[in-house]
Parts: C-alpha cells; structure tokens; sequence
C-alpha cells in the first residue's frame, strides 16, 4: 500500500461515493497519549489542521508540543465522504492524510505550530514525500480563519529563501480552507504510541525555519 503511485487530482465526478456513515466516532475515542477526547475543543483552545505526508509520525510530532491538548489523524481536501483508509491510498477521493491539532494560544502560538510542520517533512516535493508517492501525501496547510491564512501564508514567504539557499526548490504547500475533516480508523489514532517501532518516516530538509515573529 506504501509507495501506491497516484499523483494526479481525482476530479470530483471521477472520485468514490464514499458512505453516510463515519468510520470513527470520535466522541468515544480517547487520546492514547494525553488521555483526552480526540474531537474535543475546550473553551479557548484553537484548532489547526495539517497535511505532511504520513500521518502516524505527524500526528506525533504535534502530541509532543507543550499547549497541545489533544490530536486526531484523518482524511482532508477530498470530495469522498467518511472515506476508508484504503480508499485514501487509492488516489480516488482527493483526500490527504491530516492531522487535526487542538492547542492553547496561550502555550503555543499557530506560528510555532508552522515552524514544526515546515521543518518536519519538505514542502517542495508535490504530491510525494520521499518513497511515499500519491495525493494523499501532498502537502497542505487547512486554515481556519484569515489569521491563520496570514500567518500561513508569511511564513512560507519568509521560509522559501531558506530553502533556495540550501538548493531546494518552490514550495509547493497549499494554502486552502479547512473542509470536512473525516476521521481515519481506530487503529490509525496516535498509532506511533501503540506502535512504537511502526513505519515512522520524517523527511525534514534540515532547513531551519525562523518566522518574523512568534
């Protein structure tokens, strides 16, 4: 299933029907690490989404950032609804494989979320991310308001010179509202805890990212 090549965009009339029904029901799914609620949004707390390629080592990229509160893996930027994984891996739903990372403001900014997301997977390799070939493995950054379409948007400006410098080339991240984010399966949710030697891949440029501003 790894290294499945689909690396052109189903169109919406071409992609799987998908089902009514979710494939996880979140509210019954705790976090195995922080031991919250995998959809909870407490009271001040934000929601950010991003897509890095291989969500098991992502998501737990995210869970180890002090103000995070809680994280979920799913299915983002598609046309299937309530997609499977396999289906995911098709190349017929459009979907990438996201992170869902709920975090207190007061703890950590959106802008240090950005930081660990550019510097822990390359951003310039278009739908792949090393052997890891297919739409489901491109990068994108889910906004949630123009906040954090600005702040997306200038730290990829301010980061794309780092990256010339050290011979790489365009960033090809997108920047696009957040849609419908369908949770993956049970076994897909903080996997790296429960597998702990599981398929982990992070393919960071090793390009430093130093944002204007926190």
């Amino acid at each position: 299933m790894f290294g499945f090549t689909k690396t052109t965009m189903v169109s919406p009339t071409a992609s799987l029907p998908g089902r009514d029904r979710p494939v996880l029901t979140p509210g019954t799914t705790f976090h195995e690490v922080l031991g919250t609620k995998i959809d909870q949004t407490p009271e001040g707390a934000e929601v950010a989404y991003f897509a890095l390629g291989c969500f098991w080592g992502a998501e737990k990229l995210f869970w180890e950032q002090d103000g995070v509160l809680t994280t979920a893996v799913g299915y983002q930027g598609g046309y299937t609804p309530n997609p499977t994984y396999e289906e995911v891996c098709s190349g017929a739903t459009g979907h990438a494989e996201s992170v869902r990372v709920v975090f207190d403001p007061s703890r950590v900014s959106y802008r240090q979320l950005l930081r660990v997301f550019l510097e822990n997977h390359d951003p310039t390799q278009g739908m792949r991310q090393g052997n890891d070939h297919g739409t489901q493995y491109r990068s994108i950054l889910f906004v949630t308001d123009e906040g954090q379409r600005a702040a997306a948007e200038a730290t990829l400006a301010e980061y794309q010179p780092e990256l010339t410098r050290a011979g790489f080339g365009a960033i090809t991240t997108e920047v696009t509202d957040a849609g419908p984010f369908y949770y993956a399966e049970r076994y897909h949710q903080g996997y790296l805890a429960k597998n702990p030697d599981g398929y982990c891949p992070v393919h960071a440029t090793g390009v430093r990212c130093r944002p204007a501003s926190a």
